[in-house]
C-alpha cells in the first residue's frame, strides 16, 4: 500500500475513534479509547477552553506556537491540522483580526475539526483539504506556518519545505515540532521501520540532512533545537504495545539509546 494512503487511514481511524468517543455518554468516556493523547505537551492554561475532542485528537511531539509569538492580525498555516488543537490556539492569539488556516489531507480529520471549530467558536479558523507537498493556497500568504511531528510523515520531505517557503510573506516564520535521527543508521530508508514505533512512518532525517533541506528551500537563520530524546527503554516498551517487538529484536540498547530525537525547526523567509 502506497504510504500516503496507509497514514491517511491511520488518521482517518484516529479522527473516528476520537469522534465516537466524544459522542459517547460520560460515564462511558473515563478512558481514551485510541490512546496516544498528546495534549499533555501543552501548558495547561493554553488548553483551558479547547475542545475535548481537539485535545484528544493530538498527535503532535511538541508545542511549536510555544516557540513563536503571534500577533493580533497574523496570518497562520498549520501543516496536517489533524483535529485542530494548534490551529485553535492560534485563533486565540491572533484575534478576530487575524487568520488561521490548517492544512489535512484526512477527511475525517477535517470533519473532527471543523466540528472542534464550531464548539471553540472560532470563526478565524479554515480547514483546507490537500497535501503538504502541494499546498493549495496562494504564495506569500501566511506570517507563521507551523507544524507538530507531521513532516517526518511525508516520503518527499524537500517539497514540503518548499512549499512551506512559497506561502510564507517575505519575512514570515517556519516555526515546527518534528522528530529527527540521532544517528546515521536510522536516517531514511534504513530506519524506517524503526521510526515508525515513534510514528514517524516516512522516515526521519539526521539534524544536519534537516538543515541542510531547509536552506535548499531557501530559509535562512535555520536552527534545529533539540527538546526530548528517545531511550532504548522507552521504545522497547512503545515497541511492546504496538506489536512491534520483533522489529527491535536486531538492535541493541546501545544502538536505541539517544537515537531518535523531538525537535524545533525554525527559519524566515527572508525580505
Amino acid at each position: 500500500m502506497e504510504k500516503r494512503e496507509e497514514i491517511r487511514e491511520h488518521y482517518a481511524e484516529v479522527a473516528s475513534a476520537v469522534a465516537q468517543e466524544a459522542a459517547a455518554p460520560a460515564e462511558g468516556a473515563c478512558c481514551s479509547c485510541c490512546g496516544g493523547d498528546e495534549s499533555r505537551l501543552y501548558p495547561e492554561d493554553v488548553k483551558n477552553g479547547l475542545p475535548v475532542a481537539a485535545l484528544k485528537a493530538s498527535r503532535g511531539c511538541g508545542n511549536p506556537l510555544g516557540e513563536v509569538q503571534l500577533q493580533p492580525g497574523m496570518t497562520v498555516l498549520d501543516l496536517g491540522s489533524g483535529g485542530g488543537i494548534d490551529c485553535l490556539i492560534a485563533a486565540a492569539e491572533v484575534g478576530p483580526e487575524g487568520c488561521v488556516y490548517g492544512l489535512d489531507m484526512t477527511d475525517e480529520m477535517l470533519a473532527l475539526a471543523n466540528d472542534n471549530k464550531r464548539v471553540a467558536g472560532a470563526d478565524n479558523v479554515e480547514f483546507v483539504k490537500g497535501f503538504i507537498e502541494d499546498i493549495p493556497l496562494p504564495d506569500g500568504l501566511a506570517d507563521v506556518i507551523t507544524s507538530n511531528c507531521v513532516i517526518n510523515l511525508s516520503e518527499d520531505k524537500p517539497r514540503v519545505l518548499r512549499e512551506a517557503y512559497r506561502v510564507l510573506k517575505s519575512g514570515g516564520r517556519f516555526v515546527v515540532a518534528d522528530m529527527i535521527t540521532l544517528k546515521p543508521e536510522f536516517e531514511a530508508e534504513a530506519g524506517i521501520e524503526v521510526a515508525r514505533l515513534l510514528g514517524c512512518r516516512a522516515g526521519v532525517l539526521l539534524e544536519a540532512s534537516y538543515e541542510a533541506m531547509m536552506r535548499e528551500a531557501g530559509f535562512a537563520d535555520v536552527s534545529i533545537r533539540t527538546f526530548d530524546v528517545s531511550s532504548a527503554e522507552h521504545m522497547r516498551e512503545r515497541a511492546v504495545r504496538k506489536g512491534y517487538a520483533d522489529t527491535l529484536a536486531a538492535y541493541s540498547d546501545e544502538q536505541l539509546e539517544g537515537a531518535f530525537a523531538s525537535v524545533f525547526v525554525e527559519g524566515v523567509k527572508q525580505a
